[in-house]
């Protein structure tokens, strides 16, 4: 039998990560072996990991030196940076999250070149500021010079990769399922209905489960390199906001109706972070005709047959709606 290729995965006890190691350990028979990087090998996640045959190696994107010895002898790599990682107040006072991810895309990068890796899938998004420039919008610059930062530095960051050369597929993700169940879904008004107001008017969305983003880099890297230098577009379901009521009221058992909120009601509303959402969800509305079109929905099922649409994750995971 051949050895197995080595794919060092960041974040393999994450939302991403941990969906590419366990389609990489469900596939014993597979072409690849599972290298987890983490921070902390004495985790609950990294250990049962290692009970199911993975290699532990304790690697930080903040250290060159480290990430670059944890590629080493790899065949490829899965990269994500965690914009929302939490943090301590020196960390943040240091530098900001954007910041943070470009410093932490430009170390992986380095570190991949280095080591001599054959194929990285860099999980990523769009910078959103030339789409708002060709559209004309007006909107509030974040973090001085961005307008959805999370975004914007991760679209940013892809020339790392190129630049330096690295046979990388870029894999645009976008909106989880999993926001649903976290302030994203549908809750009740003052009458008790339920509603989702979520601010996209008419535009389709692209949403996705989390497992599948790492189910389909494993798709990418079985398919050896079919992908590389190719940018890949992610979802599991195009939908408008009312087709997002209809499939919650099918899954729930009852009505829950669309009245979508715009983006400075949102700003407006004093939530955490209102002003990134809100920008983030003027990008889906603005672009959606771009940001749907290149989240191909038969592509991505032909990468990852195990593409599991919202109608389907809605009715596994009903009971965790948050109905309040």
């Amino acid at each position: 039998m051949a050895e197995k290729k080595i794919i060092a995965v960041v974040g393999a006890t994450g939302s991403q990560g941990g969906g590419l190691a366990r389609a990489i350990l469900d596939d014993p028979d597979g072409p690849f072996a599972l290298r987890v990087l983490t921070r902390s090998a004495g985790s609950p996640k990294t250990k049962e990991l290692a009970a199911r045959g993975a290699e532990v190696v304790e690697a930080d994107l903040d250290d060159e030196a480290g990430l670059r010895a944890a590629f080493d002898g790899a065949y490829g790599a899965f990269v994500v940076t965690n914009f929302w990682a939490q943090r301590t107040p020196e960390e943040e006072a240091a530098r900001t999250r954007a910041q943070m991810e470009l410093d932490q895309a430009a170390t992986a990068a380095r570190a991949a070149k280095a080591a001599g890796l054959k194929h990285v899938v860099w999980s990523t998004l769009e910078d959103t500021r030339p789409h708002f420039e060709h559209l004309g919008s007006r909107l509030p610059t974040l973090l001085d010079v961005y307008k959805v930062p999370h975004f914007d530095a991760k679209g940013e960051a892809n020339a790392y990769f190129t630049q330096l050369g690295i046979p990388t597929t870029f894999l645009l993700t976008t909106f989880y399922y999993e926001s649903l169940l976290v302030g994203q879904g549908p809750h009740r008004d003052e009458n008790g209905e339920l509603v989702l107001t979520n601010p996209m008017g008419d535009s389709v969305m692209a949403l996705v489960a989390a497992e599948d983003i790492g189910r389909t880099a494993y798709g990418i890297f079985r398919a050896g390199p079919t992908y590389i230098s190719r940018t890949v577009g992610l979802a599991g379901t195009h939908a408008t906001g009312a087709e997002l009521a209809e499939l919650f009221t099918e899954a729930l058992g009852e009505h829950v109706a669309y009245r979508p909120l715009s983006h400075d009601e949102v700003r407006a509303s004093g939530a955490p972070g209102a002003d990134e959402v809100a920008n983030m969800y003027q990008f889906y509305a603005e672009a959606d005709a771009y940001f749907t079109t290149v989240r191909n929905l038969d592509l991505a099922r032909e990468i990852n047959p195990q593409l599991k649409p919202l109608k389907e994750w809605l009715h596994e995971h009903k009971d965790e709606i948050p109905l309040t």
